[in-house]
């Protein structure tokens, strides 16, 4: 029994086992939606969930708990991992943010240039310029975990930044362009209650639980704003102070993003996965990939992603802005290029908010589903054939560098893990 739990320890500990579960969530949506099990997948979905106190009530079918709820907790996790990185990582100086800066404007515009050329003159489908611009970290991650040791940690830092600038371009978006009619007093209530975190963090409260509870009340009065729930998540983060009482004492910060990781990586995700992955094929020809959405969002995520950040690294490095990581080849470069076109939860996430209608979501996911999947085997066959196994890899010094890269080096070889938060 103790061998059985120590390898589902270290089978969680491992980073592809994250990008594993997400894999097998799909699978399942996927066959669930095309078995005869498609009436038991539809009913769970719409299974109406309430939680009503007094007159005050939110009533959301299970999906739209999933998608506002459980991923405003992906997003708090990915808000404390920009805020460490900007004050403590590889955001902290513009000498180590530059590449990845330059690397994720690029794969942000070029997707969404290709996917509007593609689906222009139609205002309904232009409305998803968006979900080709996004990069899944835990898939990426996962995907270059594959390759161990013989894969430079410097590499895998940098596919972390730029991922994690990718998220925060989503964010922004998502913010500017993704937002119903807004109801100016929620707003106010949410934007009192983020006074209040800030009030704390001034103060010098380290104890988590007031962050919490005063947290839910934003998620809770954002949601009823207009502005996607999922936002107050990051809102929340921000607040978080990264600093312990004293020197000796931990960072609540890292604490908090250790804590959350298990839970974002093997429940939150792989269930907004199941949820949303579930392409229907009934019906389906080889026709319907040609169609403006999905052909859009494949070739954005699967060609758009590679100029985009391949170009724009090229461009930085060649005009002396910046340079490439220390014992890394343009044959990786490219390799992450590709992996960025992984965009899968986030660019299903940015479906939902983009189209209501069943037809162009299953679209949706079959684009997004075609893109990562191009993307992901393209990533990872470069990435292999740039560093042969037999040529060793120097060590290079370990850092933080967030949870979704914790043992990206294999069982043997570890970068410094982020469980010490």
């Amino acid at each position: 029994m103790t061998t059985i739990i120590e390898k589902i320890q270290n089978f969680t500990k491992l980073e592809v086992s994250a990008g594993l579960t997400l894999m097998a969530a799909a699978v399942l949506a996927l066959i669930a939606n095309n078995t005869g099990l498609d009436v038991f997948y539809g009913a769970f979905l719409s299974t109406p969930v309430v939680i009503q106190i007094g007159a005050f009530d939110i009533s959301k079918p299970l999906l739209l708990w999933i998608n506002d709820g459980l991923m405003a907790v992906f997003f708090f996790l990915v808000g404390l991992e920009i805020k460490r990185e900007i004050l403590e990582g590889e955001l902290s100086s513009f000498d180590k943010a530059a590449l990845p800066i330059f690397a994720a404007i690029g794969g942000m515009a070029m997707p969404a240039l290709i996917y509007v050329w593609i689906n222009w003159g139609d205002p309904t489908t232009l409305s998803g310029w968006a979900i080709p611009a996004a990069t899944d970290i835990a898939f990426a991650l996962g995907i270059l975990a594959l390759l161990g040791s013989r894969i430079p940690a410097s590499l895998k830092i940098m596919l972390l930044a730029i991922a994690i600038i990718d998220d925060l371009g989503a964010i922004v978006i998502i913010a500017m362009f993704y937002t119903s009619d807004l109801s100016l007093s929620s707003l106010a209530v949410a934007a009192v209650g983020f006074t209040a975190l800030m009030f704390l963090n001034r103060q010098g409260v380290k104890s988590i639980t007031p962050y919490v509870l005063i947290g839910i009340t934003i998620w809770v009065f954002v949601l009823k704003s207009g502005v996607h729930a999922t936002l107050a998540g990051v809102m929340i983060a921000l607040t978080i102070p990264i600093k312990g009482a004293d020197n000796s004492a931990p960072s609540p910060l890292r604490e908090l993003e250790h804590d959350l990781h298990p839970w974002v990586a093997f429940l939150v995700l792989p269930l907004f996965a199941f949820a949303n992955a579930g392409v229907s094929f009934q019906g389906l020809s080889m026709a319907d990939l040609a169609t403006p959405v999905p052909l859009g969002i494949a070739l954005g995520l699967f060609f758009g992603k590679q100029l985009g950040v391949m170009g724009f690294i090229f461009l930085a490095v060649k005009s002396g802005v910046t340079k490439l990581p220390e014992n890394v080849n343009w044959a990786q470069v490219y390799g992450v290029a590709c992996l960025t076109g992984v965009g899968f939860t986030m660019s299903l996430f940015i479906g939902t908010l983009a189209f209501d209608s069943a037809d162009l979501l299953n679209q949706v996911r079959l684009g997004v589903l075609l893109g990562s999947t191009l993307s992901a085997i393209v990533g990872y066959l470069v990435l292999r054939q740039s560093t042969p196994l037999e040529v060793e890899t120097p060590k290079e010094k370990s850092r933080e560098c967030g949870p979704f890269v914790q043992n990206l080096e294999g069982i043997e070889t570890r970068l410094a893990p982020l469980t010490s938060k």
